[in-house]
């Protein structure tokens, strides 16, 4: 686990061992089952699932079902956002028009790129912690 998610980790009682059903970890997560359903089928979480068809949510699907949340209230954007988001970081082809929207609309680009690459980088990182 990295430093950035340790605090995240710890207010939410996530350990190396965790392993919860949706249940237990909407209640761990203080969400509903609903939700974090959702966030699955917008590839947010990816909970392995057992033999009987159970989701089954370790450590990372915790961390990254918090961190999802915790980014949703942050910048006060919906799951589907942050989806979006993901998708804009893994997919050329949907980068590249989006920026020729922003040029379009007259929006400022960013001071240096190096914010963008550190989104990128962090993009990645709770993808693979997904995965």
């Amino acid at each position: 686990m990295t430093r950035e998610l340790a605090p995240l980790a710890a207010r939410h009682g996530i350990r190396p061992d965790s392993s919860d059903t949706v249940g237990a970890a909407a209640s761990r997560l203080g969400t509903t089952p609903r939700m974090l359903r959702y966030r699955e089928t917008l590839g947010l979480v990816s909970p392995p699932r057992t033999a009987g068809g159970y989701r089954t949510y370790r450590e990372p699907d915790l961390l990254a079902a918090a961190l999802a949340a915790d980014l949703e209230h942050r910048y006060g954007v919906p799951p589907a956002a942050l989806a979006f988001g993901l998708r804009v970081l893994s997919d050329p082809e949907v980068a590249e028009p989006l920026r020729a929207l922003a040029r379009l609309a007259r929006r400022p680009a960013p001071p240096q790129i190096a914010a963008l690459d550190f989104e990128t980088r962090k993009g990645l990182r709770l993808l693979r912690l997904a995965g």
